[in-house]
């Protein structure tokens, strides 16, 4: 789910204008941070693992003069969270030298990485976004030829900023699935994974690169091209809409926290209870929780303290960091002592966050815990850019709700609809990728129902 972003301003700090940027898509991933910059086509990549603000220094920025820049905070779906696979990456081809950032997943990964290695070409990363990089890299075309040729041949998810021969590039998977937007800073072009980071520069709001659309933006100008056919209505991200993207962005046209209240008025409808106060698991569960009060009726309270110094912990990259980061994150209030709790969560994945703060709130006093999530069991891998590529790792897939209620020990739990879903996220539901709430893949997946994030890594004894 990584964030991306670039800019084309001869006459701007682009590496500042960047990171800033990026410090409004640090949600989108933790791991690494990276801003690559052209001057006078001269490429100068700085990339380290770590959060924006403690990879860049004023010092740092300082040496990253251009006329053009992208930026890139990464969380890991395919390949280590190892320094090699910190991006922008770099690939120095035979014919031309490209800096990118990759937001998503690509499913014919391993065919992409034998072709290449039967040709010669050598690779210094274990992620799959090198291999779009070293397509364009040796390709002997000019430059929008070579990667339109590229996006024939991947399958999958891509959300695109590259820089290569002094330009920025920008292109879309054709089904859409990670958000990609174009915004102007006065005469400027900037392109974002969400228009969140366009608010903070102060740039406005242009339009989305659409499904299968290539950009590249020069000295003369933006130049736009379809260069794979769109795929039917699209396949927006579903889990965009009530967990990843900021609540102040915008998906599709429609506001993200505007959406997810509505989630909660609709799950409040479909599960009603008799409780004392609702509360939410934040930060992502507020805009739902806030939804439920109001359509129930029942008080809105904070029952959790969130530390704010600690990130996301779903998107840390195994499960003991995810579970040492939620007894870093949380602390209850007193707030729900010998109170009938409802705790509204955006989503339940692998089960153990939830399971740790309904103990939590036990604890604490409460008398009733009633689990209300707003959305639909997650029933299915994605290969598309979130981290669970296998079944086995997502507790609705192979338990009923009542064994779900069981393991996470709370009074009780109820989901929201699909159809409750899809309405509140404004947009129909043959325009959105709902696979890992479905099972129904828009592009052909692994047989075995697998992606395994570390495929590619060496193999130790």
């Amino acid at each position: 789910m990584c964030g991306v972003f670039g800019i084309h301003a001869p006459a701007r700090d682009v590496a500042r204008l960047t990171y800033f940027a990026l410090q409004a898509l640090q949600h989108r991933g933790q791991e690494s941070a990276g801003i690559a910059v052209s001057e006078s086509g001269r490429l100068t990549v700085l990339r380290e693992l770590g959060l924006v603000t403690q990879v860049f220094t004023e010092q740092k920025l300082r040496a990253l003069p251009g006329e053009v820049a992208i930026g890139h905070t990464r969380y890991s779906t395919t390949g280590s969270s190892a320094w090699a696979n910190a991006q922008p990456l770099v690939q120095h081809g035979r014919v031309r030298t490209v800096a990118l950032g990759h937001n998503g997943n690509l499913v014919n990964a391993s065919e992409l990485r034998a072709e290449l290695a039967a040709d010669g070409v050598r690779l210094s990363s274990t992620s799959d976004s090198e291999l779009i990089a070293a397509l364009i890299a040796n390709d002997e075309r000019p430059l929008a030829e070579a990667v339109a040729a590229a996006m024939e041949r991947l399958e999958g998810a891509y959300s695109i900023t590259a820089l290569s021969e002094g330009k920025l590039v920008a292109f879309r998977d054709a089904h859409g699935f990670r958000p990609l937007v174009l915004g102007r800073l006065d005469d400027d072009l900037v392109v974002s994974s969400e228009t969140c980071a366009l608010d903070l520069l102060g740039a406005s709001f242009e339009r989305e690169v659409e499904p299968g659309e290539l950009v590249v933006v020069d000295e003369s100008g933006a130049s736009s091209l379809q260069a794979v056919e769109a795929a039917g209505a699209g396949a927006l991200c579903t889990f965009e809409s009530f967990y990843f993207a900021r609540p102040d962005s915008y998906l599709g046209g429609v506001e993200t926290h505007g959406a997810r209240v509505r989630m909660g008025e609709r799950l409040a409808v479909e599960a009603p209870v008799d409780a004392d106060l609702v509360m939410p698991v934040p930060d992502s569960g507020t805009p739902a929780a806030v939804g439920f009060a109001r359509a129930s009726g029942i008080p809105f309270s904070e029952g959790l303290i969130k530390n704010r110094y600690v990130g996301r912990t779903f998107i840390q990259p195994d499960q003991a960091l995810r579970e040492q980061g939620i007894r870093l994150k949380f602390n209850p209030l007193d707030e729900v002592a010998g109170k009938r709790v409802v705790v509204v969560d955006d989503s339940i994945v692998r089960g153990n966050t939830t399971r740790q703060i309904v103990a939590m709130l036990f604890e604490a006093g409460a008398a009733e815990v009633h689990l209300r999530i707003s959305s639909p069991p997650v029933v299915g891998p994605c290969f598309y850019g979130i981290d669970f590529g296998d079944e086995r790792e997502l507790i609705a897939a192979g338990k009923s709700v009542e064994e779900v209620r069981e393991h996470v020990g709370a009074t009780s739990l109820a989901y929201l609809s699909l159809d409750g879903l899809t309405e509140a996220t404004g947009h129909p539901g043959s325009s959105l990728c709902r696979a890992c709430l479905t099972r129904e893949y828009p592009t052909r997946v692994p047989q075995d129902g697998r992606l395994g994030k570390l495929r590619f890594e060496p193999v130790t004894a």
